[in-house]
């Protein structure tokens, strides 16, 4: 097919006649269009020539106001069209390319001021995102994923036509590939001397104002593929999340752990509190869960014989959104025979050190301008031990026998001079305490949680917030349990796993009746309150807990003495990354 050259210019005058109409108050008259103008117009709008005009299309910009979206959006439609006239498809099926934009940039990095390579022929494609047409020369800065390079188009060099289609069709945001010589211009820019280049995507919808960029926030996770090319770092933050994966599968499989699938749909949700998402499975005619954690799955084949697994899995928790939490989100979850929370503490140290080194290239990092020091050894410190510090009481002192003193004690240390006041949830929390264990948890993840900025360790959990960890071997009202805190928040959560099948059972019995009661006294408290009452001001327990009898069976079979540990991946890569939202991390999160 023979190109059309004279369609260019005279479509020009046609789609920037709105746009000039800014620049000079009295309109100019319009002019008369060629047939074939009229029929790209048509085309571009979805009817054809000679038709009445649709109902509804873009008004054109006058001296009034500025082209919106629609208008562009149409005027891009017709340049799509205008190529395909002309002969040239402006959605290729593939370019063939000879490096990157970082490759040219390194192997051309001493090519001097003012000098030309002919020699050197290469071939680019990527996005524009900057262009500029002076009389005879254009420049066009081209982004691809490794960086940018300018494409320096000169009339006398690519020829008329191909000149002609850099001022009347190609825009900011449009995919392209190029074909010439390397430069380096008088002001130092290396450049693709460009001797053809090709139309590889006509981007219909312009790029936000390069100035401005995504401001609004809310729009830069919906848009994410916008926010990807106009808002620095933010590919730099995804492919730091890949490494972050890649680095932990690298050191699990070093130390001999075996990567596993588990379901996604159960029957039961188990291995956290949380309340889970439903769905229906139509034949089988049952009602199943989303996975709130991997946890018990994974333990049923420790017990089949698989020593050392590990899963980076997506878990779903129908919870709410904040700057650390997303309803969907990844974590990795490790078991390994014959070791214990003890063995955990080590193994998590190098597997976040692997990470850092792998993301950052350094165990010294910064989150939110606090230096945070990962190449030292973790500071570890018992939960009692930490309240303490912060309320002066020994809670250690207390038995079940003595809830209500440790109640009293927990109220006095809140009210002592100088101390914060506490909310009305957490005073209301602790006045509820059934034990002294539960006393020290909530002063805990009140008092002590944000305060933890270095890496540490906290040892030895009440057994009342353990479910599934084993029993403490110098103190049966703890569990040998830890969490780990890094800048204010829980990154890691470890056993040494509880293997005793009739302790277990039981565990899960008395989780069962504590639900069923918080549940019970939430209705009640809504019931009372009436039409009046605030939706979701009441704790969340209104979902089903089951006991899971495959599990129990499972332990009754034997599992091995055992460690595990759970780590949050958005949170790591949060940390490495500087990071200060979960949604910063996850390409896609979860929108209202």
């Amino acid at each position: 097919m023979q190109h059309c050259t004279s369609l260019l210019p005279c479509l020009r005058v046609q789609i920037m006649r709105p746009f000039m109409s800014l620049c000079r108050p009295p309109p100019m008259p319009r002019a008369t269009l060629c047939p074939r103008v009229v029929a790209v117009q048509a085309r571009a709008k979805g009817t054809e020539a000679g038709a009445p005009a649709p109902p509804r299309k873009p008004t054109a910009p006058g001296p009034d106001r500025t082209p919106s979206e629609e208008d562009i959006r149409s005027v891009r439609i017709g340049k799509a069209q205008a190529l395909r006239d002309a002969g040239l498809e402006p959605y290729a099926y593939s370019f063939d390319r000879s490096a990157s934009a970082a490759q040219l940039q390194a192997a051309h990095a001493e090519l001097p001021a003012g000098q030309e390579d002919r020699e050197a022929r290469v071939s680019i494609a990527g996005r524009i995102t900057l262009r500029r047409v002076l009389g005879k020369l254009a420049f066009a800065r081209l982004n691809d994923e490794s960086g940018a390079i300018q494409l320096y188009f000169d009339k006398g060099t690519l020829g008329q036509p191909a000149f002609a289609r850099v001022k009347d069709v190609l825009d900011i945001g449009d995919i392209v590939g190029a074909e010439g010589h390397m430069k380096r211009t008088d002001k130092g820019e290396l450049s693709v001397v460009v001797t053809s280049w090709t139309m590889l995507t006509k981007a219909i919808q312009p790029l936000p104002d390069k100035w401005h960029g995504l401001a609004d926030v809310e729009a830069r996770y919906r848009r994410r593929y916008v926010d990807m090319i106009v808002t620095p770092g933010v590919t730099d933050t995804l492919r730091a999340r890949s490494k972050t994966i890649s680095a932990l599968r690298r050191a699990l499989e070093d130390r001999g752990f075996l990567e596993v699938e588990t379901p996604v749909l159960e029957t039961a949700a188990g291995g956290a509190d949380a309340r889970p998402f439903l769905t229906y499975h139509n034949v089988m005619q049952r009602q199943l869960s989303l996975r709130i954690a991997t946890e018990l799955h994974l333990k049923r084949l420790v017990v089949g014989g698989l020593e050392r697994v590990f899963e980076v899995g997506r878990i779903f928790r129908n919870e709410g959104v904040s700057s650390r939490h997303n309803p969907e989100f990844t974590s990795v979850e490790l078991y390994q025979a014959y070791t214990d929370y003890h063995g955990m503490m080590e193994l998590t140290e190098e597997l976040i050190r692997a990470c850092a080194q792998a993301v950052t290239g350094s165990a010294a990092i910064t989150y939110q301008d606090t230096a945070i020091d990962l190449g030292a050894p973790f500071r570890r410190a018992t939960m009692h031990s930490l309240v303490q510090e912060a309320t002066g009481v020994d809670f250690g002192g207390f038995s079940t026998a003595d809830t209500a003193a440790a109640i009293e004690a927990a109220q006095a240390a809140l009210a002592a001079p100088g101390a914060a006041a506490p909310s009305p949830e957490l005073a209301t929390a602790i006045a509820a305490a059934t034990s002294p264990g539960l006393v020290v948890n909530l002063l805990f993840e009140a008092l002590v949680e944000s305060t933890l900025e270095q890496p540490t360790f906290v040892l030895d959990h009440p057994v009342e917030v353990s479910p599934l960890a084993k029993r403490h071997r110098d103190n049966p009202a703890l569990t040998e349990r830890f969490e780990l805190y890094v800048a204010g928040r829980e990154l890691a959560n470890s056993f040494t796993e509880l293997n005793d099948p009739l302790e277990q059972r039981a565990r899960f019995e008395a989780q069962l009746a504590s639900h069923a009661a918080a549940r019970d006294a939430a209705a009640a408290a809504a019931a009372a309150a009436g039409p009046s009452a605030t939706p979701g001001a009441g704790p969340d327990v209104d979902y089903e807990v089951a006991l899971d009898e495959d599990f129990l069976s499972a332990l009754e079979v034997g599992l091995p003495p055992t460690g595990g540990m759970g780590m949050g991946i958005d949170r790591l890569v949060m940390l490495l990354t500087d990071s200060p939202s979960i949604r910063d991390v996850i390409a896609f999160p979860l929108m209202k």
